[in-house]
């Protein structure tokens, strides 16, 4: 089995190659170039000579570049494609909506249209989002619920989503979506809220910050552990017909929740830390987001194992390690 990832230096996208080579597949990643060759997520395959350009291979591309994606495409001949890639940042699409719509939404038909043109077009996943529900009317969400977007993140995935679905069923093509809803790992980029929060309750812990600055924590989440989400990504492309699947824990936290046992982990009391700053409130925050994964736990056999307290706890543990190690590197230089 061959297998094309985009965003494979991504948090979903790092999980998912070890997945994947794990069980003997070839491996593909696009990667944007830059100035840097630092790929942390992937580091430890990315240096192993054992993988790195004999079960693992990547490739130059960006999702606005038709001509390098369809050489790519068309040399490798993926058996199976995951697209991961795109601006997933909720808050930032506010601040660059033109980019968001660009990459996310065009960025995906293209795709959809090289893949449509393949003498064996493979089978494809999009990494859709549980925004795409915005504030919906009915809880918890599924598959059936109306898309009611309130981003232009929620928006561009909406529109991506859609033609997933209408080029699965126009052409006959094995095309899916996996609705995730939110899935957090130590891998998450430190912009995101979970990864602030664990990395503030480490350094707190460790003297090296002394308050954390947050917008609104009443918020709700569907908060589940990213390792068991593209585990179901995978099991979409082995069943005999095409589908789309929410992915989802099916319990809602507060950020409130998360940022309490992420400092109890490590025996601090967050409301000494905790201080509200307007500077991170977003435009508009979808409510009432909770999913319903029982066609995923029906047909793939699929159920979200980790609980947000462990999920908050193999976040600190791994920056607790992570900034202890920095700290002992900067002692010796």
């Amino acid at each position: 089995m061959r297998a094309l990832i985009t965003g494979i230096t991504g948090q979903d996208g790092s999980y998912l190659s070890e997945l994947l080579l794990s069980k003997g597949y070839e491996v593909h990643g696009i990667v944007r170039r830059s100035s840097t060759l630092e790929r942390p997520r992937i580091d430890q395959q990315y240096r192993d000579e054992s993988v790195y350009r004999k079960r693992l291979f990547l490739h130059y591309s960006d999702l606005s570049d038709v001509t390098s994606l369809r050489r790519i495409i068309t040399r490798v001949q993926p058996t199976e494609f995951y697209h991961l890639a795109g601006q997933s940042h909720v808050g930032i699409s506010f601040e660059i909506p033109e980019s968001t719509c660009e990459l996310t939404a065009i960025g995906t038909l293209r795709i959809l249209e090289i893949l449509r043109d393949q003498p064996s077009p493979p089978r494809f996943v999009h990494a859709s989002s549980r925004e795409i529900f915005g504030t919906p009317a009915v809880i918890p969400q599924n598959e059936h619920t109306p898309m009611n977007p309130n981003s232009p993140y929620g928006a561009a995935k909406a529109f991506a989503t859609q033609m997933v679905k209408i080029y699965r069923q126009s052409h006959g093509l094995y095309f899916c979506n996996a609705i995730c809803f939110n899935h957090e790992s130590p891998r998450r980029a430190e912009n995101f809220v979970t990864r602030k929060i664990s990395l503030a309750a480490a350094r707190i812990k460790m003297g090296l910050q002394r308050e954390l600055l947050m917008g609104s924590i009443d918020s709700a989440r569907d908060w589940g552990y990213a390792a068991e989400f593209v585990e179901a990504m995978w099991r979409m492309l082995q069943q005999e017909e095409p589908d789309d699947y929410v992915l989802a824990t099916g319990r809602s936290h507060s950020v409130r929740e998360f940022m309490q046992l992420a400092f109890e982990h490590v025996g601090l009391d967050w409301t000494k830390y905790y201080q509200l700053d307007p500077r991170f409130a977003r435009p508009a925050d979808p409510e009432n987001l909770l999913g319903d994964a029982t066609h995923a736990k029906d047909t793939l056999g699929w159920e979200a194992q980790t609980s947000l307290a462990e999920l908050a706890g193999i976040m600190v543990d791994h920056d607790l390690a992570m900034l202890k190690t920095m700290g002992n590197e900067s002692n010796k230089s």
